[in-house]
């Protein structure tokens, strides 16, 4: 589907036809759709291709006075009562007249400007509009990785009264989920860094400071994000170990308990057979009942000293 938006009084808006310096916003675009672009604005299908990769790392690339910049957005879906966080690219694509972004699926960051929500931000102004997409993601990179943290610490908290499989699960969920931002982190920063050499894109003074805000934004984030994966590494670690020691305390026990049991057993056995003569009262029954629990304290004194119990 394809989208014309433009900035009337301060405010970013829909508008039904294509009008010099507005904003394109192209989403899970079909044959048609994509023929169109690739006509009407003169874009290098090899661009175009790039642009619709959803396995496409982020980077910067220029071609016939078009400029693609690819850059990895977060996502966050619910998967049945989990929510899982992941990265998908968009491309931007700077023409002479126009910014045009290309996404594969609908996504926070582009849904804020299209619906309004960013406000004094300029789609005429290509380098100005396309920093400010860029800022929008670095935001929410750090607004989800906050809430990567608070779902952490609720999880360590139920796995700190019992390990349930559940937790574990969900903690693995959120690892990977670390793992693909650290990873498109990584690759925007890199892009930022080329844009920032002005070899691609003409930077003009107060896009200066608002590319060096974006780059302390997604440092920011590279920074947390690589806490947060330390820190449940660890706790994963922690929660397995604990967990093996439960498993070993409880082997213990069952051992120690086994015999102890045991000790009746044998007891009963030896007086339970009539081929032997000549046991210790072997006419009265209270007393295999009494060396059998005389026995088992000594036996439960000495696993005790041994930290069996």
């Amino acid at each position: 589907m394809i989208s014309y938006y433009k900035t009337v009084d301060g405010k970013i808006q829909e508008i039904r036809e294509y009008e010099q310096g507005c904003w394109i916003n192209c989403i899970a675009p079909d044959d048609e759709e994509v023929q169109y672009l690739l006509d009407k604005f003169m874009i290098p299908p090899e661009l175009m291709r790039s642009a619709l990769d959803e396995e496409e790392s982020s980077h910067i690339d220029s071609e016939d006075d078009t400029t693609l910049i690819i850059i990895d957005v977060p996502v966050v879906e619910k998967a049945q009562k989990n929510i899982t966080y992941s990265t998908m690219p968009i491309g931007i694509m700077i023409t002479d007249k126009n910014v045009i972004t290309v996404a594969l699926k609908d996504n926070t960051v582009l849904s804020e400007f299209s619906e309004g929500v960013v406000r004094n931000v300029m789609t005429s102004f290509k380098t100005h509009f396309v920093l400010h997409i860029m800022l929008r993601m670095a935001t929410k990179y750090l607004q989800y990785l906050k809430q990567i943290d608070k779902i952490n610490n609720r999880i360590e908290r139920e796995l700190r009264r019992t390990a349930q499989n559940k937790d574990l699960h969900q903690l693995l969920d959120i690892e990977k989920s670390l793992v693909y931002f650290s990873s498109s982190l990584k690759a925007d920063e890199l892009t930022l860094e080329k844009i920032m050499r002005g070899r691609y894109i003409k930077l003009y003074d107060e896009d200066q400071d608002l590319l060096e805000d974006v780059l302390i934004e997604i440092k920011q984030a590279v920074d947390m994000a690589a806490i947060h994966l330390n820190i449940l590494t660890g706790t994963m670690d922690v929660f397995a170990s604990i967990i093996s020691n439960n498993l070993n305390v409880i082997m213990k026990i069952q051992a120690s308990l086994t015999l102890l049991v045991s000790v009746p057993t044998v007891i009963s056995g030896f007086y339970g057979m009539n081929i032997l003569n000549g046991l210790p009262f072997d006419k009265s029954w209270w007393f295999p009942i009494i060396l059998s629990g005389f026995l088992m304290l000594i036996m439960y004194i000495i696993l005790r000293k041994k930290g069996m119990f």
